[in-house]
């Protein structure tokens, strides 16, 4: 699927291809534990980037990006 003007894209480096996945994560050492940054992800890149954040124990949840409801105020 090409994005148009306004499709969230994948965040790896160099992807041009629709979002279809957030990948909520947090490093303790900056944020705050209830505190939730964001990164997207494509069908292709959701493994690579679960596993890139999974080992540094960033990650904390993978949503399909349907069903993902940012936090209030955030």
């Amino acid at each position: 699927m090409t994005p148009g003007p306004e499709t969230p894209i994948c965040s790896a480096k160099g992807c041009r291809a629709a979002a279809a996945w957030v990948l909520a994560w947090n490093n303790p050492k900056l944020h705050t534990p209830d505190r939730r940054k964001t990164w997207l992800a494509c069908e292709e890149h959701r493994e690579h980037l679960s596993q890139f954040l999974g080992v540094r124990g960033f990650l904390k949840d993978v949503v399909p990006f349907a069903e993902w409801e940012a936090p209030e105020g955030g």
